[in-house]
């Protein structure tokens, strides 16, 4: 059984790596699709909307319907439905040109509900097999998301570059082979047994628990503190602060994704304390934010944006652990339910810097700041943008806080029984 469960932990990991892809494959071509197929900004800026949209409804679903699915069944079509996308994606386009953008509509929506199939279960997934450090195990799955995101990008990006950008979609179709690989993997392998609500009112009830109202404001302020930097860090870095384009993609997103996988990988190694990690996280998140909105020295922007994921890396899978520790009997809802808050926080979050950097920037009070510092309006309204962004991991001392007295609480009553 033990060399059957390796299986399903490589299965679920080659899972993650696949959500690493469908995450991260729209942002990666957008100036491709406006090149070839002249998609505004406005639409594509959608696509991602369309992704986390999907995802949330994934969640929520699950939140409440659990029971209504064979989980067993819906972890090992979890690739095969990623696999339909990515496809759909990239071959719709080709076939019909004039239609592009419902192509890509249509494929973002099929790949994005595997992700948020994959979101609810996996994490469980994980947490059901049997092991001496399930928090450990926990912060191994989700840095393979971070590292799956370096090199992604990494590969995809020069694959472009040397491919050109008319042969996207067979690049495309070339990383089908990762949800592939995860499908043989899930395929051949019997899955460990999880929870799920018996009925719809069950876990209603569990609502009435006011703590858990906590945990999912926490994964949402963790969510919205590690996606918002993960999305601005490469247009700020080259609007903001004049990086060139090419570095400002690569440090913008690649690095910020290593440091992301760094924290999650030392944790998983020799971590512990997982809510004083989360507390000082988010204090070192807020600095971070706050440096990179006020410098105007380009490197230690540079800094400040890459070491947000350091610090933010464990604000969501941390949340999971403690969720996950404090509700053993949870299963399935509580993952799903706290999956729906860290995608919600990973939609608003970067949608309200986007607002608030395009108002500001036409305020005049700002414009005269602006001009006053040598800066343009726009790059003015980015720093404002950062500035509100850093409230969500600011807010996050005071919930992570809360979530610490509420813990240490519970396992000094765990272990009076």
């Amino acid at each position: 059984m033990g060399k059957n469960y390796r299986r399903v932990k490589y299965g679920c990991y080659m899972t993650n790596f696949g959500m690493s892809i469908v995450g991260n494959l729209s942002p990666l071509l957008f100036l491709t699709f406006r090149n070839i197929y002249g998609i505004s900004y406005t639409l594509l800026g959608t696509l991602v909307l369309i992704n986390f949209v999907s995802q949330l409804s994934i969640d929520l679903i699950f939140s409440f319907f659990s029971h209504k699915f064979n989980i067993q069944k819906t972890v090992k079509v979890m690739p095969y439905i990623s696999i339909v996308g990515l496809t759909v994606f990239a071959i719709l386009p080709t076939l019909f040109p004039s239609y592009a953008y419902l192509g890509l509509c249509v494929g973002t929506v099929i790949f994005s509900i595997s992700a948020g199939l994959a979101e609810v279960l996996i994490s469980p997934t994980i947490a059901a097999i049997p092991a001496k450090d399930p928090d450990r195990e926990m912060s191994k799955l989700h840095s393979v998301y971070a590292w799956g995101v370096v090199g992604f990008v990494i590969i995809f990006t020069l694959l472009l570059l040397l491919l050109g950008q008319s042969n996207w979609q067979w690049i495309t179709l070339g990383f089908t082979v990762v949800p592939f690989i995860a499908a043989l993997l899930l395929s051949t392998c019997t899955l460990p047994e999880m929870q799920t609500p018996e009925k719809t009112s069950s876990a209603l009830h569990q609502f009435k628990d006011k703590s858990i109202w906590l945990f999912i404001i926490a994964i949402f302020l963790g969510g919205a503190s590690e996606v918002t930097m993960a999305q601005w860090s490469s247009s700020y870095l080259e609007s903001a602060l004049g990086l060139p384009k090419t570095l400002g993609d690569i440090f913008g997103v690649a690095l910020f994704a290593v440091m992301l996988g760094l924290g999650r990988t030392l944790y998983a190694k020799i971590g512990k304390n997982i809510s004083s990690v989360l507390i000082w996280g988010s204090i070192g998140a807020t600095a971070c934010y706050l440096i990179a909105a006020i410098t105007n020295i380009s490197f230690l922007g540079l800094l400040a944006c890459s070491f947000t994921g350091f610090c933010s890396s464990m604000m969501w899978p941390g949340s999971l652990i403690i969720a996950s520790d404090r509700y053993p009997n949870g299963g399935v809802f509580i993952f799903a339910l706290m999956a729906a808050g860290g995608d919600l926080g990973a939609s608003v979050g970067p949608q309200l810097v986007g607002i608030v950097t395009d108002y500001t920037a036409k305020i005049p009070f700002i414009q005269g700041l602006a001009y006053n510092l040598g800066i343009l309006p726009e790059q003015m309204g980015m720093k404002m943008g950062l500035l509100v962004g850093m409230l969500f991991p600011l807010l996050g001392i005071i919930v992570f806080s809360a979530i610490n007295r509420l813990y240490y609480g519970y396992n000094r009553e765990r272990k009076n029984v």
